[in-house]
């Protein structure tokens, strides 16, 4: 070992000896992330083997790339990563919108009370299970029962049947995903309004800024490396649907799974329906590449115009 290596050895336990506390307090969250996120990993291998029982994750037989073959040749795969990928960016786009609109308009608000009674009353979706609303929908929208069609039938109008009309269920999902993330994803923004130096608002109501003017020049450009840090986070799982609100509302519905089936709930299908665990972990490995790639791509992106809005 040479004496720069020995050195750096040296300087290390000197280090680790020092703050041994803190190392001791990051040990129980070490642990965490090894035993649910690194070991699992492991797991990978089921997408190369024929899984048996009996063997087992390690011991069932390899049988090389035949769960991918399979699950190419199933002719849905297509389908639900194009599905996955256009709920995401709408998702994204429009989440973008709407929390950092909510936060700017949370932050002009004068009365603290009224402020604070706005932000529960937007928070509070956000803990609503998808289970809860997608009970709450259907108890709606039911074509026979549904609280909705009454109402239409009541004012002399033909009743709607959500559940087996294919074409509104982009817009459905879409509005679902935007009234339970907004008003939690409006914190991090508000909270970055909220760290924004005063004084330049000082100075532009000297300079006769209104408040449009203060939010166009000096909030929302702002604003922008907090965007960009959260868009990247939110691009690293644009291949990965929300399982809850593509699940829970929508149901088993064969007539709606075109427009509404995306990579995770057609894993689940896989493994559930078909017990086919083998497919099931090529089609998860298949959507966690994906991701990888995008991300990487999408950060070199970001790291080549300003690298300081880049996640790494």
């Amino acid at each position: 070992m040479g004496k720069k290596a020995m050195k750096k050895k040296n300087s290390v336990l000197k280090t680790a000896r020092k703050h041994w506390m803190l190392l001791l307090m990051l040990l129980p969250a070490t642990v965490y992330v090894v035993i649910f996120s690194y070991v699992p990993m492991t797991g990978i291998v089921l997408a190369f083997k024929n899984y048996q029982y009996a063997g087992g994750i390690y011991g069932s037989p390899w049988n090389g790339l035949a769960n991918f073959k399979a699950l190419m040749i199933s002719g849905k795969l297509g389908m639900v990563t194009r599905n996955t990928l256009l709920y995401n960016i709408a998702f994204i786009f429009l989440g973008v919108i709407f929390e950092m609109g909510s936060a700017i308009l949370l932050n002009e608000i004068i009365s603290k009370l009224f402020k604070k009674v706005s932000q529960s009353f937007m928070f509070l979706p956000y803990f609503i299970s998808w289970v809860v609303a997608g009970a709450i929908m259907y108890n709606i929208f039911n074509y026979e029962r549904g609280v909705f069609n009454h109402i239409i039938t009541a004012f002399g109008g033909k009743p709607f049947d959500l559940y087996n009309t294919a074409a509104a269920w982009p817009a459905v999902l879409i509005l679902l995903k935007v009234w339970k993330q907004t008003g939690y994803g409006s914190v991090v923004y508000l909270a970055a309004i909220t760290g924004m130096d005063q004084e330049m608002y000082e100075a532009a109501s000297i300079d006769g800024a209104n408040e449009w003017q203060k939010i166009r020049y000096l909030t929302i450009p702002l604003l922008v490396p907090t965007m960009m840090v959260l868009v990247l986070l939110a691009i690293g799982n644009i291949f990965r649907g929300d399982f809850g609100l593509f699940y829970q509302t929508v149901k088993s519905s064969a007539i709606l799974t075109p427009v509404t089936d995306v990579i995770d709930t057609y894993v689940f299908r896989l493994l559930i329906n078909d017990g086919n665990i083998g497919v099931s972990a090529a089609a998860g490995l298949y959507q966690s590449v994906l991701c990888f790639i995008t991300i990487t791509i999408c950060n070199n992106l970001v790291k080549k115009f300003n690298p300081d809005y880049a996640l790494y």
